[in-house]
């Protein structure tokens, strides 16, 4: 099933299915005849071949590494239905911490430095960040309604349009249980903050990939702590907080450096707002 803006929604359900049908596939059984089996007849299935199976025998997931280098060909070959089928298989294969840090965050990487050394086009980069964007969604709304945590917002300031960093951060505070709003790019200040009230947020999280100076952010990252006062926190990561350092400092955000920096700062922002 897809939304209205056509990201392709995976309920719990279907991703378990969609890891017994790869590991029955891995065990020899053919697609054709287990694709319909229902969850239940395909764990049978596992079972009944477990005692056959020697664990040396068996196919291992393929490494991050590996999945990357096939994205970026498929990138290169303008396939939009194959590399949606490596992300869908790498989200079977791989836990979300490791799918997100060691794959997507990093492919997303070497697509921006292949566009910016020009081995890359315009059009390939924005294939590619639309099927990650459809991808990461789909992680997402897997996740809706389903974290008990504190309350995070997810946003990039105004002026600031590239959102697939912002979406990689609320896929990561989701899946370690933050009640997580993702708002979408470019917001202007005194949106996020009304938006941070309203969804009783403890934390903001901002991702600044580009321009890499812009004379806006410091306005509006000065207006965004005025209207949220000392008692929420804001976090910043991307490639382009390094020119916005100093306003950081004066706003007292925390600057992420990836990921998993990211988790380690949830964590503690969640056990300070726990305790």
């Amino acid at each position: 099933m897809r939304t209205a803006t056509n990201r392709r929604l995976y309920s719990d359900g279907d991703v378990e299915r969609l890891r017994l049908l790869q590991q029955a596939t891995s065990a020899g059984h053919g697609i054709g005849q287990i694709a319909t089996l229902s969850r239940e007849r395909l764990s049978e299935l596992l079972r009944q071949d477990a005692p056959m199976r020697q664990p040396a025998q068996s196919e291992a997931a393929r490494l991050p590494h590996e999945y990357i280098e096939t994205c970026m060909q498929l990138v290169e070959r303008l396939d939009a239905a194959g590399l949606e089928r490596q992300l869908s298989q790498a989200a079977i294969d791989l836990s979300q911490q490791i799918l997100l840090e060691e794959v997507v965050d990093p492919l997303m990487n070497r697509i921006g430095e292949a566009w910016q050394a020009g081995s890359l086009r315009i059009a390939d980069e924005h294939l590619a960040s639309a099927i990650v964007r459809t991808f990461l969604g789909s992680l997402q709304d897997m996740r809706r309604g389903v974290a008990t945590g504190p309350g995070l917002i997810v946003t990039t300031p105004a002026g600031q349009v590239h959102e697939v960093g912002a979406m990689m951060v609320a896929a990561t505070a989701s899946a370690a249980g933050w009640r997580t709003a993702y708002l979408g790019p470019d917001l202007p200040a005194d949106e996020i903050c009304g938006a941070a009230r309203r969804h009783g947020a403890s934390c903001v999280a901002l991702s600044l990939v580009y321009p890499l100076s812009d004379p806006q952010i410091p306005r509006e990252l000065r207006r965004l702590r005025r209207g949220l006062g000392t008692e929420i926190d804001i976090l910043a990561g991307g490639r382009a907080t390094p020119g916005y350092a100093a306003v950081l400092q004066e706003i007292d955000a925390r600057i992420m450096t990836n990921l998993s920096h990211l988790r380690q700062q949830l964590s503690l922002s969640s056990h300070t707002v726990g305790g």
